[in-house]
């Protein structure tokens, strides 16, 4: 089993500022606009409303609520009308798939995604973010992939639920697959039979990746178990050792800058897996 730390939703570069973090602690990670997508911002539900106007006024009118947005990975069943037979799903192409291929990646392995977050505040009866809160990168969803579908060669039978997917409309494009997510967590622990995908909702220390106080959104702290000991193979991406550092009760990373997807080799750090699923169980529900 792998696991794959996955970059996703808005950022300085895709969209152009953080996702938010509401008063109350709630996460809502934003996709990120998209051209060729059928789905528009307010199309799409959080909470019982659209998430048009919520992404204009945090993006002071640069992106609009009529704009494509790239609703991947998808998660939540209530986020749009769904066709029968919907199921959780993550896409994938290009250079960053071929590195999830390169890496093994496939059925069984668990994606935790994470993304770049900061603080907003209802001010003159709209959403802006708190001057003093610094962004921050947060864990906020999971998926256990159950099947890899490619995409390259068209549409295969039996997946019209998926038809709205942003990659459906890049049928051309190199390396194009869905991920479709297992229907129960099957990890070997405390969160067996747990959804197989879903979000984090609300802010928390055991989601963060950032370190407090860090003088950069990439400098994390991990749990002392992902660090690369003992000739085991690191995270992709972070084998230079100038990257880590071994503190008394964590694993510090200088994350690098670019790149969407991490793995990390499951066999090599089973408390890695064991403490992902503790993640879940005690984070992914509340």
């Amino acid at each position: 089993m792998k696991l794959i730390l996955s970059r996703k939703g808005f950022d300085t570069a895709a969209g152009g500022v953080p996702s938010p973090i509401f008063p109350d602690g709630r996460l809502l990670s934003l996709p990120i606009p998209d051209a060729r997508s059928t789905i528009a911002y307010h199309h799409i539900d959080h909470e019982g409303a659209s998430l048009g106007p919520l992404v204009a006024e945090l993006t002071r009118g640069r992106i609009t609520a009529g704009q494509g947005a790239h609703l991947d990975p998808d998660l939540l069943a209530q986020s749009l009308p769904r066709r029968p037979g919907w199921r959780p799903l993550f896409g994938q192409m290009g250079q960053a798939q071929g590195h999830l291929r390169n890496q093994g990646v496939g059925p069984g392995d668990l994606f935790l995604f994470f993304g770049l977050f900061r603080r907003v505040e209802r001010r003159g009866g709209a959403w802006r973010w708190v001057r003093e809160a610094p962004p921050c990168h947060l864990l906020w969803g999971w998926m256990q992939v159950e099947e890899v579908v490619s995409l390259s060669g068209g549409w295969p039978a039996g997946y019209e639920w998926a038809h709205d997917h942003p990659h459906g409309q890049r049928l051309e494009a190199a390396h194009n697959v869905l991920y479709v997510a297992r229907r129960r967590l099957a990890l070997g622990g405390g969160a067996d039979g747990l959804p197989g995908a879903g979000v984090f909702a609300h802010e928390s220390a055991a989601c963060r990746l950032t370190a407090p106080g860090a003088e950069a959104v990439s400098c994390w702290a991990l749990p002392r178990c992902f660090y690369p000991d003992d000739g085991r193979p690191p995270l992709s991406y972070h084998a230079d050792p100038g990257r880590w550092r071994l503190r008394p009760d964590h694993a510090a990373l200088r994350a690098v800058a670019r790149g969407q997807e991490f793995v990390l080799e499951g066999e090599a750090y089973p408390e890695a897996i064991a403490w992902a699923g503790e993640l879940i169980r005690s984070e992914g529900a509340r």
